[in-house]
């Protein structure tokens, strides 16, 4: 039989496991590839188009729907 050590194996303390998760996610962070100011800007002017769009979209079915809605409940 395979003797595996699962169980003498000891867990890390507390504040071991914290003080590792820092140090995990300062690291983490220096991977991390930053947008430039001019990618920021350009893609939060994005997102506002984008956001704009779907709004119209959203606000034209809606008063489509009511319309439908309307026509309908006046016929019963």
């Amino acid at each position: 039989m395979a003797d595996t050590n699962l169980s003498k194996t000891k867990k890390a303390s507390f504040g071991t496991r914290v003080k590792r998760f820092f140090k995990d996610t300062k690291a983490e962070l220096k991977k991390v590839t930053w947008p430039t100011k001019e990618q920021l800007i350009h893609n939060t002017g994005v997102i506002i188009v984008f956001i704009i769009i779907i709004t119209i979209i959203l606000s034209l079915l809606d008063v489509g729907f009511a319309q439908l809605f309307k026509m309908l409940t006046n016929i019963l």
